[in-house]
């Protein structure tokens, strides 16, 4: 069963799944699927159109965010829909703190964590486990890479190699946190040198999450920090 407050808004063409709690004065406009056990605080809106400046009053009636399990959205969140391609999409055990702006055509993998007063610019890609600072801002097109972090008050502009350190205007370190937290410590000898050097891994899990990334980078339009 789900929870909604009676100040909350929840519109046509929205499925909940089970076990759903959503806040005072929230707003969630189709369509937009939402799985389980989500925790979306209050004064969130989820479903607005995307913000374009090529088409500011841009019809998304028909454009869809989906969302998936074990998420939680804070208050003043922002999700909004895709203007260019088909989806919005959040993945599963996703923290999206307190006003934050998730734009239109984003995609954030499974254990994401966006940390207060963040924001994405259009067609970005925050993928699994990566981790951004509080007050950054990640320019469009921008890839930001598997078990990365992003120190606070960055601005984003290249995209960012998987198990990165990003700090402004210094050597991207190693995210030992990460790879300690989600269990890539007997990789450590092959995540060095890609991250410090590029230097490409040779064990499958790995190269497979790796493989992603650079495909992503090579179709974006950004260059890749070092």
């Amino acid at each position: 069963m789900n929870k909604i407050h009676p100040t909350a808004i929840i519109g046509e063409n929205v499925v909940l799944g089970d076990n759903n709690e959503i806040g005072p004065y929230t707003i969630i406009y189709g369509p937009t699927k939402i799985g389980d056990n989500n925790l979306i605080g209050p004064n969130a809106i989820i479903g607005t159109p995307g913000q374009d400046t090529r088409n500011p009053r841009h019809d998304s009636s028909g454009s869809v965010i989906e969302i998936g399990d074990n998420n939680i959205i804070r208050e003043f969140t922002a999700i909004q829909k895709p203007c260019y391609k088909e989806i919005t999409k959040v993945g599963n055990n996703v923290y999206l703190m307190q006003s934050v702006h998730i734009p239109h055509d984003a995609i954030l993998e499974d254990d994401v964590v966006i940390t207060p007063m963040c924001v994405l610019a259009g067609i970005t890609y925050i993928l699994q486990g990566a981790n951004i600072g509080m007050g950054s801002s990640v320019h469009q097109f921008s890839v930001v890479g598997q078990y990365s972090l992003v120190g606070m008050g960055s601005a984003v502009t290249k995209n960012i190699r998987p198990f990165s350190v990003y700090v402004p205007e210094k050597p991207l370190r190693v995210n030992n946190y990460a790879i300690e937290k989600f269990g890539f410590v007997e990789y450590l000898d092959e995540i060095i040198p890609y991250v410090k050097e590029g230097r490409l891994p040779s064990s499958d899990k790995l190269l497979s999450l790796v493989d992603k990334f650079e495909h992503l980078h090579m179709d974006s339009k950004r260059a890749l920090y070092k």
